[in-house]
């Protein structure tokens, strides 16, 4: 299914660890989850930092995208309340980076 998206969403679905994160963002990159916004490489490394902190699995339900946005409903699963949930990750493309990533 990942093979429908474009690069930058690819990779972030793909990267390990916060800075392969971090760096599939522009260096004003924005990221909003659970109501919170990060903005910059360096405040979305320490939000993946502590999403790192709570083991869980991803599984991708459905992608989409037309021209710079896309959007990939997954399944969020593991050790945190209320699991599992399904979530939508709306993504902002600027060239081959995301701009903004918001997660719903």
């Amino acid at each position: 299914m990942t093979d429908t998206l474009p690069l930058p969403v690819v990779r972030y679905l793909a990267a390990r660890t916060p800075d392969q994160i971090a760096d599939c963002f522009t260096e004003n990159g924005v990221a909003v989850d659970e109501q919170q916004t990060r903005r910059g490489r360096a405040e979305i490394v320490k939000w993946r930092e502590d999403v790192a902190k709570v083991a869980y699995r991803q599984d991708i339900l459905s992608a989409t995208h037309e021209g710079n946005q896309a959007t990939v409903t997954c399944r969020i699963s593991g050790g945190f309340k209320g699991s599992p949930v399904q979530l939508d990750y709306r993504f902002d493309l600027s060239g081959d980076l995301i701009s903004r990533l918001e997660i719903a």
